[in-house]
């Protein structure tokens, strides 16, 4: 007959299910990785799932215990998603505007026509259930504002860049890779006034004060990657 240490058996559980917390959490894995997370707040937050998984009351102490043994031993999806960061490549654009209409069939219509008109233009197009939001080179906003009629206007500016991030083909398969590149300006205090997902291309818009900032944030963050690879 073989007897179990019921703390033993607490203690694997309450590490299996941070182990478990961790794994499904890029976000957390990064700042695990890099080491600018707090683990005593991070514990706080996971406390109550943690409660569940093992069923048991469990103190935040063993909660910290734990994350701090899973350092580097999670799942690999931080550094699959720093592969794909480490390959990729930082393009800016300046002098853009933004515009957000109303959705309607005729804005619909007249974005498609522009769309087609436009052809060699830089024009980025993203729609909601309620709006669509056009980028495009400041120098057109005179054209898309009259090509767009009487679509009723919900944002407009023209004081943007735009940051396209070229990544490879992976990115479509790779969680975690866009978070990585928010994460990092989010740290640097860059707000992100629009994104667009485009196949392999992430587009990024900041305020024209804050493109030198972004890029410098961004290209840090290749650079990192690159060197936690052996390649930089």
């Amino acid at each position: 007959m073989t007897i179990h240490d019921p703390k033993l058996v607490k203690a694997t559980s309450i590490a299996s299910a941070v182990r478990d917390e961790v794994n499904h959490d890029p976000s957390v894995q990064d700042g695990l990785a890099r080491d600018y997370i707090n683990l005593s707040a991070l514990a706080e937050v996971i406390l109550p799932r943690i409660g569940e998984k093992t069923g048991t009351a469990v103190k935040k102490e063993s909660v910290v215990t734990a994350l701090k043994r899973l350092r580097g031993a999670y799942d690999p999806l931080v550094q699959e998603a720093g592969r794909v960061v480490a390959d990729s490549v930082v393009n800016v654009r300046t002098h853009v505007s933004k515009m957000s209409v109303e959705k309607t069939r005729k804005a619909l219509q007249a974005v498609s026509a522009m769309l087609s008109t436009h052809q060699e233009d830089f024009i980025q197009v993203s729609e909601s259930l309620s709006s669509i939001t056009l980028i495009f080179d400041q120098r057109l906003h005179g054209r898309v504002r009259r090509e767009l009629g009487g679509a009723e206007i919900l944002e407009e500016g023209d004081d943007y860049a735009a940051m396209t991030v070229q990544s490879p083909k992976s990115i479509i398969s790779t969680p975690g890779c866009l978070i990585s590149f928010y994460n990092q300006l989010s740290r640097r205090h860059v707000n992100i006034e629009d994104t667009v997902s485009c196949f392999t291309d992430t587009i990024i818009v900041v305020k024209m004060k804050d493109v030198g900032k972004a890029f410098d944030a961004l290209t840090e963050l290749i650079n990192e990657e690159r060197r936690s690879l052996g390649e930089g």
